[in-house]
């Protein structure tokens, strides 16, 4: 591996770095990800519970599942003026606690913002032409809806690698979310009481 984390380093190695090993793993199988493949699709028992799972670890217990079925209605979810904040500051604040255990784990905020940057890199060259796959002709017709679509799927990436950096548990909030794009879907977000799942 190339940069400052090179195995021969004579400072130091990624065995000095377990975590920052995993966010590399990470960055590999970013590509691998079926990314958008299930959109549209009915929602099945095994993905309603992985979605409640995530709505109750980020503290929303009583938010309920909502298909969308149609790229157009996704467009629609996406933008809705009545997203629930709540829900965005309660991500936000595990962003922030993360970055913190993080750079405290690590002992160097240039690492870890190195290792962030190669995960969203990866994410940015495959989500965007995956999206743009997915959505077709309406992509076409409204690339905006496509960015959207790849900038939540990069973000739900850097989400995960800040978590594998931060040595989180596998039943965090974010493990969760990256584990509903793996699914091949889209997470809008939180509108109301619903938890929109393209």
């Amino acid at each position: 591996m190339s940069g400052p984390f090179h195995d021969d380093d004579d400072e130091f190695s990624m065995d000095d770095f377990p975590t920052l090993a995993a966010v590399a793993g990470l960055a590999r199988l970013i590509p691998q990800v079926p990314w958008f493949t299930s959109v549209g699709t009915a929602i099945d028992a095994e993905l309603r519970a992985a979605a409640d799972s995530y709505v109750s670890a980020l503290g929303f217990p009583e938010a309920t599942v909502a298909d969308v079925i149609e790229w157009e209605d996704a467009e629609f979810a996406a933008a809705n003026p009545d997203w629930n904040t709540d829900w965005w500051e309660a991500e936000e604040q595990l962003r922030v606690a993360l970055t913190a255990e993080a750079v405290e784990l690590l002992g160097d905020e240039e690492m870890l913002v190195v290792a962030l940057t190669n995960v969203t890199k990866a994410a940015s060259e495959c989500v965007h032409v995956a999206a743009a796959g997915a959505a077709g002709g309406i992509g076409r017709r409204n690339p905006a809806l496509v960015r959207a679509a790849a900038g939540a799927a990069t973000q739900a990436s850097y989400q995960t690698a800040l978590l594998l950096a931060a040595d989180g548990e596998e039943d965090h909030p974010f493990a969760l979310k990256f584990r509903l794009f793996e699914a091949g879907r889209w997470p809008l977000g939180i509108v109301g009481s619903s938890f929109n799942i393209f």
